[in-house]
């Protein structure tokens, strides 16, 4: 699944496109490493995010194409 629509759908990022616009900014890191939107993540992978001065972390656990607001917490873990 694409970095952008993974952080959507997890609801770490409400909007789609401003997800895009965070990884093309270089506010997303994943295991470490700046990536655009188009990188795909896998499970156990560490993602990174910026929030203005706040640097938020997360690991991967799944990938669901479809998740309900109570659920999206399960897809990842904050470290």
């Amino acid at each position: 699944m694409r970095i952008d629509k993974y952080l959507k759908v997890s609801r770490i990022i409400k909007r789609r496109t401003v997800a895009n616009e965070a990884c093309d900014a270089g506010r997303v890191s994943v295991n470490g490493k700046p990536v655009k939107a188009g990188y795909e993540v896998k499970p156990g992978d560490r993602i990174s995010v910026r929030f203005g001065e706040k640097t938020a972390d997360f690991e991967v656990l799944s990938l669901d194409e479809h998740t309900s607001k109570n659920d999206a917490q399960s897809m990842y873990r904050v470290l």
